[in-house]
């Protein structure tokens, strides 16, 4: 299992620009017990950086379910149904996140 850190330190170089082509979002992701990212995409260019405060979406998760759903042992939606993530603000963006994983 990889680190919460270890995933958006290698998330810009191993996020498939095809799937994320014509994207263009910034999301904030508060994980709980591992700290805060913004992820922005910008026509399928991704950066990450550490810390931050406003995106479109902001996801906010524990650090447990955040490494559950990366490593593919949690479904985002299911996870999200029973209340483990939650998702502010803009909806149609969050659900374009699937492309980044």
């Amino acid at each position: 299992m990889t680190g919460v850190k270890q995933f958006f330190d290698n998330l810009e170089s191993g996020a498939d620009a095809s799937k994320t082509s014509g994207m263009t979002n910034s999301y904030l992701f508060d994980i709980e017990g591992a700290g805060k990212w913004t992820v922005r995409v910008d026509d399928g260019r991704v950066s990450v950086t550490e810390g931050g405060e406003d995106a479109d979406a902001v996801i906010s998760t524990s650090e447990e379910t955040f490494e559950k759903i990366v490593s593919g042992e949690q479904n985002p939606t299911s996870a999200y149904m029973t209340g483990k993530l939650k998702v502010k603000g803009d909806m149609g963006a969050a659900m374009k996140l699937q492309k980044l994983f």
